[in-house]
């Protein structure tokens, strides 16, 4: 008997993969558009972080942020939007051109001479401890290495007793560098700073004692009489013990330096899942700062002392997870009990930024 014809194997239908790919397709544009979103947000976040919060006071201290890394400076193509250089805070009155106050002297103390319109700097510096990260700006400060330039250095007292200009000549002194603290033209003078009060450029100062690994540091509350701040850019938390969340103790020094401050500037080097294993580095979580600010009640938290390895994009990560804040608006966190008497803000600092107060 004749055999039938082969017959051909049906076609495998393309229509269910059709729909698997543009539904993929579909997801891709929804989660690029979503991202878009969320950069679109931070970027507004960033733009109001530089403006007046609504309800504070508009007259008081002018901030220019200089320099908000940590340890070392970070140079390169990745960290340009948030800056390399390293610890340095200037500090101008109301209505006034130039800052007069500076609170450390990191490689962002190169740009402060830029804020002085060409003038010599006349004002005081405050180191908060001796580290590389603080100090290294010093000898290239041109707006205060110049002769008419006047100059208080002021550092923490040290544990040996050394004077300020011997302690700070450890580090900068040949062969580590050719000219000595002294060898800096202008009137420079050098003094220690013990904990307690003292006043600096028309600045009432509160000094207090902050667990940081390697020699005397101090944390600074800075006030003009209406608006305050509070710096605390390395701060080692759980030197005194793991505290509630395991992130560190909220320890009296910091709180009463932070209590109910318009802006606290902390160390924020560290995300929780490090501290297990760098938190003998002698820094603090993220997250601490701002539990330590819930706890003080302070108005606006600005997390600064960056890694040295945090990139643009791993800090944007960041902002974005504050924008997720529970407090109910982008960057928002509920105050605790005693604290502001709302929410308070949460920013990501950046080199650059301007904040008044």
């Amino acid at each position: 008997a004749a055999r039938s014809p082969p017959q051909p194997r049906p076609r495998r239908a393309r229509l269910p993969r059709l729909r698997r790919l543009r539904r993929l397709a579909r997801l891709r544009r929804v989660a690029r558009l979503r991202r878009v979103a969320r950069l679109r947000r931070l970027a507004r976040l960033r733009r109001l972080a530089r403006l007046p919060r609504p309800g504070l006071r508009v007259r008081g201290v002018r901030l220019h942020l200089c320099g908000v890394r940590g340890s070392t400076p970070a140079p390169g193509a990745e960290f340009l939007r948030y800056g390399g250089h390293t610890s340095c805070v200037a500090l101008a009155h109301d209505g006034a051109a130039r800052p007069v106050l500076v609170l450390d002297a990191g490689t962002g103390l190169r740009q402060v001479t830029t804020l002085l319109g060409g003038q010599p700097f006349e004002g005081t510096i405050m180191l908060t401890h001796l580290h590389w990260d603080h100090v290294h700006g010093l000898p290239f400060f041109t707006g205060g290495d110049r002769d008419d330039a006047r100059v208080s250095l002021l550092l923490p007292e040290q544990e040996d007793g050394a004077s300020a200009e011997a302690a700070l000549a450890r580090g900068m002194s040949p062969p580590h560098f050719p000219i000595p603290p002294g060898g800096l033209r202008g009137a420079w003078t050098f003094g220690t700073v013990a904990p307690g009060p003292l006043k600096a450029e028309g600045f009432t100062i509160e000094a207090r004692k902050i667990p940081h690994k390697g020699g005397a540091t101090l944390g600074y509350r800075v006030s003009d009489g209406s608006s305050v701040v509070a710096y605390l850019p390395d701060h080692c938390p759980t030197a005194l013990g793991p505290g509630p969340e395991g992130w560190g103790e909220y320890h009296q020094d910091a709180l009463e330096l932070a209590s109910g401050v318009d802006l606290l500037l902390h160390d924020a080097f560290l995300f929780p899942e490090e501290i297990e294993a760098e938190a003998s580095f002698g820094h603090a979580a993220v997250d601490y700062a701002i539990g330590l600010a819930r706890r003080a009640g302070a108005r606006r938290v600005a997390l600064t002392h960056h890694k040295p390895g945090r990139t643009d994009e791993a800090l944007d990560r960041l902002a974005v997870r504050l924008t997720a804040g529970p407090g109910g608006a982008p960057g928002r966190f509920p105050a605790g009990p005693g604290g502001a008497p709302g929410p308070f803000e949460v920013i990501v600092a950046a080199e650059g930024e301007v904040i008044e107060l």
